[in-house]
């Protein structure tokens, strides 16, 4: 069993035994019945928790006269989303903005929690990149149909019907593939950044791996931006009319 953070020792102190018997009702068997929730469930839930903390400030702060920095961060982050999501899918791009900024904001204050010392980046953990990857992929397949009908299919055989049985695999084969390229850029630099920056800390107390951080912290930034770009991309194709 992985070693565990306080925060998973406590989570599974207090609810290992809801959570294991909720698990069995659903089929799933935990590798440790005495341990159900991981290092990175219990990452992701702080991730949500911080997240939730924030709207509701933002939320309970609003102000047209005295805007406080929190709100300016707020606006900064909401108009730069917008910005992206006009530039990349144009049209009707206002409903994917919650999304896309949402999804930018959860990956990167997951990004970043590895460098706050007793925590780890749950998306240095596969499973998590992967859950991301699969709710993109569901997300813009869902609004390609609500666009377009029943239309959509035609992203898939091409507008030559006698060359369908050679373009439909191939197109099904892409679009999965997504899935593993969404999942594996993310955490192969997030569980790699972790890694070098464990190391160097564990080799150097000081100096150098101050280094490492700031590239984690990059690292961090890019990705996050990378993903909620890539997911963009895929929804503009999704929702595109000119087929």
């Amino acid at each position: 069993m992985e070693p565990q953070l306080l925060l998973t020792r406590l989570l599974n102190h207090y609810f290992a035994t809801p959570v294991d018997s909720l698990l069995r009702a659903l089929h799933v068997t935990p590798a440790y019945a005495k341990a159900p929730i991981t290092n990175a469930v219990s990452m992701e839930l702080l991730v949500f928790a911080a997240l939730l903390v924030y709207f509701m400030i933002v939320r309970l702060t609003l102000s047209v006269e005295t805007p406080n920095g929190v709100q300016h961060l707020a606006e900064i982050t909401n108009n730069f989303v917008k910005d992206q999501s006009e530039q990349i899918i144009g049209h009707g791009y206002e409903q994917f903005t919650g999304y896309l900024a949402a999804l930018g904001l959860f990956i990167l204050v997951s990004n970043l929690l590895g460098l706050i010392p007793g925590l780890e980046s749950p998306t240095a953990n596969v499973t998590v990149p992967l859950g991301f990857a699969l709710v993109t992929f569901v997300y813009y397949h869902y609004h390609g149909f609500k666009s377009n009908g029943l239309q959509y299919y035609k992203q898939f055989v091409g507008p030559v019907w006698w060359m369908s049985w050679l373009l439909l695999p191939v197109e099904l084969i892409s679009h999965c593939a997504r899935i593993l390229s969404l999942t594996v850029r993310l955490y192969a630099n997030m569980f790699a950044g972790d890694l070098l920056t464990l190391v160097f800390f564990s080799l150097v107390p000081v100096g150098i791996p101050l280094i490492f951080l700031g590239l984690h912290l990059g690292v961090a930034v890019i990705q996050a931006y990378v993903f909620m770009l890539l997911a963009a991309i895929y929804l503009s194709l999704a929702v595109a009319h000119e087929h």
